[in-house]
């Protein structure tokens, strides 16, 4: 048995297994208006810009179907009838057409990229929002690749269908309708004869579509499972490393990949059958206007404008259809990365702020747990068994016990990073599901066994709760924790840059570091969760010397710490199986000869020797 941190049920067991990020693979809905609907929110605040964009659209819908007509008048009125006095003005008319048609179109797409840039980074950062609010329960069960996949990719796909896709949709269905209406106003026959293609060209589209829906998500899912097992396997290196799996880990890495590669020539081999078929039936519409539009001007029953009309309708015509393609690619992809953006969106935490919450008031540290019952999932087995416990204001309580006993458990339920099912935490005598979580989490302090800092400066991970002291502050509780010394031997003390990882600094070096994180916001309540495991034995002492200056006039929770902490604990409970079988002081637990002496015998007699 051991005294080394483990999340009870173990809820990132299944981080290898990628099922829960697979819904988006199956077979969905073409459109789906609900995630639509929550989507288009993010374009309220610009909804006078996307109007603006829209009547552009609708003049470059008018321009393009102007100018073939114009170049009808032109030869029918003019050249046809070598009639030249009026030809100049009708050029002109065309010269204007293309140039209002250029400039309406330029306008439209920097308005549009305009507004997709502020979308992009708004949908981003609500997503960003979100994440924070949801509790830890969410983020032990999702993994963390995946989720970035979301943030990034997804989101950068629905950005590029709202601000693009759905306009350019509108724009070219209105084209589609005034091109038909237009056809048939100068030769309903020739028009009727032009449009015999359209079934074939509605059962290719319905037959793209009917297979893309699914290709599409496919690759929604294989970029999502890509980017989680790049993520996991960067994070893993060193025990990659360590353990010599590189081949084995390339091998995992590149079946994830090859998937990922195969969904996107599924999807790619899609387009490739579907554009070629349009070009085919378009180069078809052309073959059938000149033969009998053709024969119709040797007839004299139409005028050889209205053929030159109709043949740059009809490439004009295919051309949406062409477009739509991609649009409907943009929009599956939207389809399938959307619905995963709205439902983690709309995911509710968990563990939130009740509407008549309060502030936390300033906190004493009286700790009581009532009758506690903890499970990490509805489905899973209790942690916690009706566990009671009482801290007093200063006080110092171990919690040891074999792994998986339930000890950092009891931590998180304090802090609230969870919710009991049954029973009350208590704090100064008040509950804490009735308290705000940020009045709480700001009286209160967590040192974990894995020490974790941010990129900046060192300064700037020590004020990290406290961003607004200054430059004294930060210096003082450095020196409190016996951290300023090896500080101020870095290269540019206070102001040397953490590399990723913070790996320039040893593990005990993070963890003073934290600890003076911790010392500068001045918690009631402090959580200390092994925070010297995995340090060498000196390096302890030093950690150790600054505990005890940290813990001073402090109520501390201390998760399986080494001796010399537990023996001046003022109450050691072990924790068995969700339960505290013991309790009492150092010596009085020694005496009872029960799983404390046990645990004693096996792992703190060497220590103390």
């Amino acid at each position: 048995m051991s005294f080394s941190f483990s999340p009870g049920m173990g809820p990132r067991s299944a981080i290898h297994q990628f099922s829960g990020e697979n819904v988006e693979a199956k077979e969905g809905r073409l459109f789906n208006w609900r995630t639509i609907a929550e989507i288009l929110v993010f374009l309220r605040p610009y909804r006078f810009r996307m109007l603006a964009a829209f009547v552009l659209m609708l003049a470059v819908t008018g321009l393009t179907l102007a100018i073939p007509y114009l170049i009808k008048q032109a030869i029918d009125q003019y050249i046809a009838v070598g009639h030249s006095a009026g030809l100049p003005r009708v050029v002109m008319m065309i010269g204007g057409a293309y140039l209002g048609l250029y400039l309406a179109t330029a306008g439209q797409q920097f308005i549009l990229n305009w507004v997709g840039q502020r979308v992009l980074a708004d949908l981003r950062a609500a997503l960003f929002r979100h994440l924070q609010a949801l509790p830890l329960s969410y983020h032990d069960t999702h993994i963390v690749g995946v989720t970035v996949s979301r943030v990034i990719n997804d989101v950068e796909v629905i950005n590029e269908f709202l601000t693009q896709g759905l306009l350019s949709l509108i724009g070219d269905m209105l084209i589609l309708a005034g091109i038909i209406v237009v056809m048939i106003s100068m030769s309903p026959q020739l028009a009727l004869l032009t449009f015999i293609v359209l079934p074939l060209m509605a059962l290719a589209t319905y037959l793209f579509s009917k297979k893309a829906r699914s290709a599409y998500r496919k690759t929604r899912a294989s970029i999502a499972a890509l980017v989680g097992s790049l993520a996991e396997n960067i994070d893993g290196i060193r025990v990659i490393q360590a353990f010599a799996q590189e081949e084995t880990v390339e091998e995992r890495f590149r079946e994830v990949n090859r998937r990922n590669r195969k969904a996107n020539i599924d999807a790619i081999r899609l387009s490739f059958v579907f554009l070629p078929s349009i070009e085919f039936l378009g180069t078809l519409s052309m073959a059938i206007v000149l033969y009998f539009g053709g024969r119709a001007v040797i007839d004299g029953t139409v005028t050889l404008g209205v053929i030159v009309a109709f043949l740059a309708y009809v490439t004009r015509f295919f051309q949406p259809i062409r477009e739509l393609s991609r649009i409907y690619t943009t929009m599956q992809s939207a389809m399938a990365g959307g619905e995963q953006v709205v439902k983690l969106l709309t995911t509710t935490p968990e563990i939130s702020d009740q509407p008549d919450a309060n502030p936390m008031p300033p906190i004493q540290g009286k700790v009581v747990l009532d009758e506690v019952t903890f499970r990490y999932r509805e489905d899973s087995p209790n942690v916690l068994h009706e566990v009671s416990l009482g801290v007093e204001p200063g006080q110092t309580i171990a919690l040891v016990g074999p792994t998986g006993a339930g000890k950092s458990t009891i931590a998180k339920l304090i802090a609230r990073f969870y919710e009991a099912q049954e029973g009350r935490v208590l704090i100064d005598d008040i509950d804490v599901r009735t308290v705000t979580l940020e009045s709480l989490h700001r009286q209160t302090g967590l040192v974990p066994q894995d020490p974790f800092l941010f990129s900046g400066t060192i300064a700037e991970n020590i004020r990290f709760g406290c961003p607004e002291v200054d430059f004294e502050a930060v210096v003082e509780a450095a020196k409190l924790v016996y951290a300023d010394e090896f500080i101020q031997d870095l290269p540019a003390d206070y102001q040397t840059s953490i590399y990723e990882g913070a790996v320039n600094l040893s593990v005990g070096q993070r963890q003073l570091v934290c600890i003076a994180r911790a010392a500068l916001a001045d918690p009631r309540i402090l959580i200390l969760d092994e925070a010297t495991a995995s340090v060498d034995t000196i390096t302890e002492v030093l950690i150790q010397k600054a505990l005890s200056q940290l813990l001073q006039g402090r109520t501390a929770i201390v998760i399986a710490h080494r001796l010399s902490t537990i023996r001046n604990a003022d109450l050691i409970c072990v924790i068995d199986d969700g339960r505290i079988v013991e309790r009492g002081h150092h010596e009085e637990l020694l005496a009872q000869e029960g799983l404390y002496r046990t645990l004693y015998n096996q792992q703190f007699l060497e220590q103390e020797n």
